[in-house]
């Protein structure tokens, strides 16, 4: 890190995240599709280069779809908290 991410750092306040709190963010779920693909492996990555590649082709092998699908889903999510408002949903 150079100085001035070092300074960028210092300005930022850190939220506190509730432990329970809901997964409203879609790229969150979209994000774990790669690293859930590549432990489904058959063949096991043994350098970070192998990860990284793996990670890569996995992440391009994702259909535009399920992206879609995601955004889609914010309505529903949304709704979902709402309607618990103190309590968890299943998302």
């Amino acid at each position: 890190e150079t100085g001035f991410d070092q300074k960028i750092l210092v300005l930022l306040e850190r939220m506190e995240w509730p432990a329970s709190s809901s997964d409203l963010n879609p790229i969150e779920n979209l994000w774990d599709q790669p690293g859930r693909a590549v432990r489904a492996r058959v063949t096991n990555t043994t350098t970070l280069a192998d990860l990284r590649q793996s990670l890569d082709e996995e992440w391009d092998a994702i259909p535009q779809q399920c992206a879609t699908r995601l955004v889609i889903s914010m309505r529903r999510r949304c709704q979902a908290v709402v309607a618990v408002y103190v309590s968890s949903t299943r998302y």
